[in-house]
């Protein structure tokens, strides 16, 4: 009697490889949010441009999604990880000779740049359903988002060794991340992921991208996947400064960052297992809840304690609205619409969250007379995004079911 359960061996194979990556390469990520808003405060003779930096990561990786996507689509998963982690070391290389010259604009290049590795950065979680059967899907993307488990203690513990390590703030921390890149990239000569077959003049020609946004759950994933992406950058972009301006050391800014890092990826070990059992609606619901719950913490003071808290909750909320997105998206088109569909919804996921960091400095340095109302800014503006995701996961919720809608 043969077993009817699924083979998943090789998207298993490719979930390590990918863990494995997000570990290595992912790491960066943390150290550029930590570091980037003080450098760019440093370097910027206008501080509400502090966060701009930032903002220029975020817009990189918008603007590279769609190209990132057609070319995995044509060549490969591998190939579009290779071209992200070259751009990576290349942003790191670029920010280091602008911290070096004492130049906001070189720096802000190799921002840029970097933005193009956070964009494939981006694709792990759906380079992890490629080879998955459906039951395992959730799952692998869930274990995958996990590898930023250990990038949430890898990462800040180089800024702290870093940061300081030459006279110029910051510099050592850059140079690691072209370290992290040229070693990281050698594990993606691991990944079994099948290059897209090249469709032939009778192939299905799948739904224009028009289309795709108006099948509802393909709507509502993105609204979601973004507002649950803008929040949790707006809130962590300004969280250093915050920190900082509070009277707390960059250390402990650090440390804020990493337990929030590590609450963004410990929930992975179970999120796909909780949409398995309860549903993915029911789970984003849950991730905009908490998300709502990490406002209300921040807003009750300035406290480590309260930084600590609001930090966490904000981690988990992201973890379960954007993996929960993630999943919904996920399930939502055919394999022959993979390339424009994914593309066009990270171009519209990081178009909101670099709207949400160029937003961040502004709230936090501009829109009041102290860090303190500065703070209370940025956690305000969280109410009419949480509000447009709420409301259209609970008009998807109550719609009666189209069989013609995926």
């Amino acid at each position: 009697m043969t077993s009817s359960a699924p083979d998943n061996s090789q998207a298993k194979r490719n979930v390590a490889v990918l863990v494995a990556a997000q570990s290595v390469l992912g790491a960066q990520m943390p150290m550029i949010f930590i570091v980037g808003g003080l450098a760019g405060q440093s370097l910027a003779t206008n501080p509400c441009l502090a966060t701009l930096p930032i903002s220029l990561i975020v817009l990189g990786s918008m603007l590279a999604a769609t190209p990132i996507s057609g070319i995995m689509q044509r060549w490969g998963r591998r190939v579009g990880f290779l071209v992200g982690a070259t751009a990576g070391a290349f942003g790191g290389l670029v920010g280091a000779y602008g911290l070096f010259l004492g130049s906001f604009p070189i720096f802000l290049l190799g921002s840029l740049l970097t933005g193009i590795y956070m964009s494939a950065h981006g694709f792990y979680r759906f380079a992890a359903a490629d080879t998955a059967s459906d039951e395992f899907r959730p799952k692998a993307i869930s274990y995958v988002m996990a590898g930023g488990l250990a990038a949430a203690i890898i990462g800040p513990q180089i800024v702290k060794l870093t940061s300081e390590a030459y006279v110029i703030p910051f510099l050592g921390t850059y140079i690691a991340v072209i370290a992290l890149n040229v070693v990281g990239s050698g594990l993606f000569f691991f990944l079994d992921i099948p290059t897209p077959p090249k469709p032939t003049a009778d192939a299905p020609k799948g739904r224009s991208r028009l289309e795709l946004l108006k099948t509802p759950r393909i709507a509502v994933a993105i609204i979601c996947a973004m507002v649950s992406y803008a929040l949790m950058n707006l809130v962590m972009t300004s969280t250093p400064l915050a920190v900082v301006g509070c009277g707390f050391t960059a250390n402990d800014a650090a440390d804020v960052v990493t337990t929030h890092v590590l609450a963004m990826y410990v929930p992975s070990f179970f999120t796909g297992h909780l949409i398995a059992r309860f549903g993915v609606e029911k789970i984003v619901a849950l991730g905009l809840a908490i998300l709502a719950g990490a406002g209300v913490v921040a807003l009750q003071g300035v406290e480590l304690a309260n930084f600590f808290v609001a930090l966490i909750l904000l981690g988990i909320g992201w973890n379960f609205g954007f993996i929960g997105a993630t999943s919904m998206l996920a399930a939502s088109h055919e394999v022959h619409e993979r390339g424009r569909m994914q593309g066009l919804n990270d171009l519209l996921v990081f178009g909101g969250v670099t709207v949400a960091s160029l937003a961040s400095g502004g709230l936090m340095n501009c829109s009041g007379g102290s860090p303190v109302e500065g703070w209370t800014a940025v956690n305000l503006a969280m109410i009419p995004l949480l509000t447009l995701a709420g409301g259209a996961l609970l008009w998807l919720i109550l719609r009666p079911a189209d069989p013609e809608t995926v």
